[in-house]
């Protein structure tokens, strides 16, 4: 079955942000100029999803308004002829259809799931973590679509990290692997080195087929207090398989000032309009400090 709709829980506090996120929600800091939630909206959409369901809480609920219509900043662009930026700012309100749902408490990734249970309804959906940035040829969450359509299981997208990475992260205990898929035998939340079943962690994409609303429904809190979404795909395998996909391209971690920092100068270096400026500053920088 095709995956029409996509969940992305923007609920957090963003505290790693501080003080910048006490008024501006960190998923519209820019990388760049363009926002880890507009990336995220997009390869959404360029995988053919339809429909994106923002978990908000209070504080985050501006962070929508992204996708507006803005009738003065269109005109005022029409106005001084800058056609381009204004075709730029019109394609965003029809990237895709934008559903909101509230998650009135900071329950964990599970729980903000499962808060947008009645608008995915009974049918196959897509989890985006706008903190995992993706750069590669063709949509990751595209590829693990057309996975889900050829056997019908959950798939979670991995990359290898690490030792000092593992202890915050869900880890898989991978199965026989045919290239970069592997067959997922289990998970752990967090382990330390000495507990994880590998060096595969899950990347901020999945595929998830209905049935995991009423295991994460029953799923008890973890020692964080958060229902986890590693528990309830654990819980989920005894009765279908779940696979993993060791995705290419580029990967970083914009929920944390470095990996925004990294990921914007990544973006700046790709652009024939910054790239030589930067290098040049980059290296004087750090010529200096030798």
């Amino acid at each position: 079955m095709t995956v029409r709709k996509v969940v992305i829980p923007i609920a957090g506090y963003g505290t790693r942000f501080l003080p910048a996120t006490r008024t501006v929600p960190k998923v519209v800091f820019p990388v760049l100029e363009t926002s880890p939630l507009h990336y995220s909206v997009s390869e959404a959409a360029d995988a053919g999803i339809e429909q994106i369901i923002l978990v908000v809480s209070d504080r985050q609920e501006s962070a929508a308004a992204y996708f507006d219509r803005l009738p003065e900043l269109e005109s005022a662009l029409a106005n001084r002829g800058d056609d381009a930026l204004l075709q730029r700012m019109l394609a965003i309100p029809d990237m895709a259809e934008i559903r909101v749902v509230r998650q009135d408490r900071p329950l964990g990734l599970g729980h903000a799931i499962l808060t947008a249970r009645d608008l995915v309804g009974d049918e196959p959906f897509a989890v985006f973590l706008p903190d995992d940035l993706i750069w590669a040829d063709t949509p990751t969450i595209g590829a693990m679509a057309d996975m889900h359509a050829r056997t019908g299981s959950p798939i979670l997208a991995v990359k290898q990290v690490p030792d000092e990475m593992l202890s915050s992260l869900g880890i898989i205990s991978p199965g026989p692997a045919e290239g970069d898929i592997f067959t997922v035998l289990g998970l752990v939340e967090k382990p330390s080195v000495a507990e994880a079943p590998s060096d595969l962690a899950i990347i901020g994409r999945y595929v998830l087929t209905p049935d995991i609303f009423d295991i994460l429904a029953r799923t008890p809190p973890s020692g964080r207090g958060e229902i986890e979404i590693t528990d309830a795909i654990a819980a989920l395998l005894p009765a279908r398989e779940v696979y993993a996909y060791r995705f290419p391209g580029v990967h970083f971690d914009v929920g944390t000032p470095g990996g925004m920092l990294k990921a914007s100068v990544y973006a700046a270096l790709q652009r024939d309009d910054l790239a030589a400026d930067l290098r040049q500053w980059l290296g004087e920088q750090l010529t200096d400090d030798e």
